[in-house]
């Protein structure tokens, strides 16, 4: 098996009894905490209306991630397309490509991210919500980029910055969709496994099978990274327990039920509805928890079954220290090492 690389995904979690804006500077935290891990990338979400989910800017906290370290590869996990103007996207990305060179990636997603209420708000009509145009929203976000045919209706239109390249694209998926059209597009591919419906290995075989090379500037090979939930710890039980309180945000969100995360504690003390254990099995394979060898032998059997060239963790644990040790746990128990770190990015009270 290759060697697998690790990265990070994180939807800036709201532990029950925290003020939301403080999941917000977690994440820079979480940024310098993952950095020094040696972790490659990290990954910003964007969800809207979600209470367990603070993150629904992510380029705002691209911004201030990358900003907060000096190496890590920062990006947006992603930035769902059709809630946005292609336009507006190109013309962030290369912002944020000018100000952190190499370092910033753009993932793009075609769900809202959210309520189908919500969603009506973000693209303003539901007409705009039934629309099945993202592979002419994506020609035209590579269009204001790399240039229209003179006959466009945009051509001319160029996204400024004008002299740094759109950073590495990756399309994110949870069905077989998704490979489909990362491999038309001849972009990356993130197929997410933590709670994604399809078979990861099938959706990564069609990704292989029918990639084609982008003729666009900056073009990439092939690249599989798989998205999977873990809770780490040295106490097995505990980190059981941690993934319990996940199972149960879950169980919440999909009864329409949604709340802060909840701490193991409050999760011990639920009362299960038979509808959430229904949701807490179903979780059972999307997410690993344990200890640092128990984590590293599943994470290794997940990304052989599927292929992946990379695994990007996911980890809502409600208390912060906890969730940046489980972290520091796998880093250590897969032996990374932080590339040219000499010293701690300053703190956000520095800046």
């Amino acid at each position: 098996m290759r060697d697998l690389e690790l990265s990070v995904l994180d939807l800036s979690p709201v532990p029950s009894g925290t003020p939301t804006s403080a999941a917000l500077h977690e994440t820079v935290e979480l940024a310098r905490t993952v950095e020094r891990a040696g972790y490659r990338r990290m990954w910003l979400a964007e969800h809207h209306g979600i209470p367990s989910v603070a993150s629904s800017s992510p380029e705002i906290l691209i911004g201030a991630a990358a900003g907060a370290t000096t190496t890590l590869r920062v990006g947006s996990g992603g930035i769902m397309l059709p809630n946005h103007s292609p336009l507006k996207v190109a013309e962030t990305f290369r912002a944020l490509a000018g100000l952190h060179p190499d370092r910033i990636d753009l993932g793009i997603g075609r769900a809202p991210g959210t309520d189908p209420r919500t969603a009506i708000a973000l693209r303003r009509s539901r007409e705009a919500l039934t629309a099945d145009d993202f592979p002419e929203q994506f020609s035209e976000l590579r269009g204001y980029v790399d240039g229209f045919p003179a006959e466009h209706p945009f051509a001319g239109i160029v996204a400024v910055p004008d002299d740094v390249p759109l950073p590495p694209v990756w399309i994110l998926a949870s069905s077989y969709y998704g490979g489909q059209a990362a491999a038309a597009f001849g972009t990356g591919f993130a197929y997410a496994g933590h709670f994604g419906g399809a078979d990861p290995g099938e959706a990564t075989r069609i990704y292989r099978q029918q990639f084609r090379p982008s003729d666009a500037a900056g073009a990439q090979g092939p690249h599989v990274i798989l998205a999977a939930a873990v809770m780490c710890s040295e106490d097995p039980e505990r980190a059981r327990a941690m993934g319990r309180a996940h199972a149960l945000s879950m169980a919440r969100l999909r009864t329409g039920n949604p709340g802060p995360l909840p701490s193991p504690e409050e999760a011990l003390a639920h009362d299960w509805s038979p509808v959430e254990l229904q949701v807490e099995q179903a979780m059972a394979s999307k997410m690993t928890a344990g200890t640092p060898a128990e984590v590293r032998d599943d994470l290794q059997r997940r990304a052989r079954e599927a292929d992946a060239d990379e695994i990007m963790i996911v980890t809502p644990i409600h208390d912060t220290a906890e969730r940046r040790r489980s972290y520091e746990l796998i880093a250590q128990e897969f032996g990374l090492e932080a590339p040219g770190v000499t010293g701690a990015a300053p703190s956000l009270a520095q800046v």
